[in-house]
């Protein structure tokens, strides 16, 4: 019996790592956007909510955000203009 192999989809078309944006997250959020980018999505922009670093990231229709301390949250109650 010969198993079918499924060939494996990346959805990313950017690694989290090459966004102008990397540098200014912490290493906790860096973990979290690289987890999300096997998802397809990718850091948009970082926003300064009342002084912590908040990383925006979307995904076609989707959008998620990451605290400093890396959690992610994948239904913000956030606008995209």
């Amino acid at each position: 019996m010969q198993l079918k192999k499924h060939p494996v989809i990346d959805r990313r078309r950017e690694a989290p790592e090459h966004s102008v944006w990397w540098n200014h997250l912490t290493l906790a959020q860096k973990f979290s956007a690289s987890s999300l980018g096997r998802f397809g999505y990718e850091i948009s922009f970082v926003r300064n909510e009342q002084g912590n670093m908040l990383a925006v990231l979307q995904c076609d229709s989707g959008v998620a955000t990451i605290s400093e301390d890396g959690d992610i949250d994948t239904s913000p109650e956030i606008t995209i203009r």
